[in-house]
C-alpha cells in the first residue's frame, strides 16, 4: 500500500515514490495512477473506476502472490479513508502469506492545514460525511460528540451533486456549539494546479464551492483567523 500524498508531486514523499520505483505493477484508481504518471514509466498498470476497492485490492493480493512486486495506490494516506484496513481485512481472510507493507502519505487534512496556517494545533478529529460505508446516524452522533466536545474538525467528503444534505446539517450541529464567527477552511484538490483554498466563517461557509474532492476545517472557541491565516493555539505564552 503506497500513498501518494493529495495529489501534486511535491506532496509525494520520498518513501512513497521509491517504492512505486521499486514495484514491476502499480494497481490504482484511474485518476490516481493519471496522478503519478511521471513516475510509472515500464511499469504494469492496473486500473479501476470508483467504487471498485474491493476489486483493486484483490488484484493487488492476488498480482503480489503470483510473484510481482505491486504498489497498491492511494491517494492521501491509505490508512486514512483509504485502502490499507481492506487490503489486510482481504488478507487475513484469505490466508494470504504474501509480505504487506504500508508506506503513510501525507492526507488531504495535513496538506490544507499547512495552506491555511495552523488549524490543527491542538485536538482535532477528521469525520467523512460519505454515507455508503457508514450510517448517517453514526456520523451525525459523531458530529454532535466532536462539536460538543469543541474539538477542531476535518470534513471529508462534505459534498456530492447528490448529497448535499449532510453538509448543512453538519453545520446546523457545529452551530449549536460554536459562534457564526468561528472560522472555518475549506481546500479544493489541495496540491494540484486547479488548487483552491478559501477561507470563511461558520455561518458563510455552505455559500462557497464545495465538492467531494473538497475538505472542510471548521475551527473550535479558541481558532482565530488573522491576516489570512487560520490558527489555533496551541497554549503557548506569546
Amino acid at each position: 500500500m503506497v500513498g501518494i500524498g493529495p495529489g501534486g508531486a511535491l506532496d509525494r514523499t520520498r518513501r512513497a515514490e521509491e517504492a512505486i520505483a521499486a514495484s514491476t505493477t502499480v494497481v490504482g484508481y484511474t485518476r490516481y495512477l493519471e496522478l503519478i504518471a511521471d513516475i510509472t514509466g515500464g511499469k504494469k498498470l492496473v486500473s479501476t473506476g470508483m467504487t471498485k476497492e474491493v476489486d483493486r485490492c484483490k488484484t493487488a493480493l492476488e498480482r503480489a502472490g503470483a510473484g510481482e512486486t505491486v504498489a497498491l495506490v492511494s491517494s492521501g494516506d491509505p490508512g486514512i479513508y483509504g485502502m490499507a484496513g481492506l487490503v489486510l481485512e482481504l488478507a487475513l481472510a484469505q490466508g494470504a502469506t504474501t509480505p504487506i507493507e504500508i508506506i503513510p502519505g501525507v492526507s488531504a487534512a495535513n496538506a490544507l492545514a499547512a495552506r491555511l496556517g495552523a488549524p490543527l494545533m491542538s485536538d482535532f478529529a477528521t469525520i467523512s460525511l460519505s454515507d455508503l460505508m457508514t450510517q448517517w446516524e453514526t456520523i451525525r452522533a459523531r458530529l454532535k460528540a466532536v462539536a460538543a466536545a469543541d474539538l477542531v474538525v476535518a470534513l471529508y467528503n462534505p459534498r456530492s451533486q447528490k448529497r448535499t444534505r449532510q453538509l448543512e446539517e453538519a453545520a446546523e450541529i457545529f452551530r449549536e456549539h460554536r459562534p457564526g464567527a468561528t472560522p472555518v477552511g475549506i481546500g479544493t484538490v489541495v496540491g494540484s494546479p486547479e488548487e483552491e483554498i478559501v477561507l470563511s466563517d461558520l455561518d458563510h461557509f455552505l455559500a462557497l464551492p464545495i465538492a467531494m474532492r473538497s475538505i472542510v476545517i471548521i475551527g473550535n472557541s479558541t481558532s482565530r483567523a488573522s491576516d489570512g491565516w487560520l490558527i489555533t493555539p496551541r497554549g503557548y505564552e506569546v
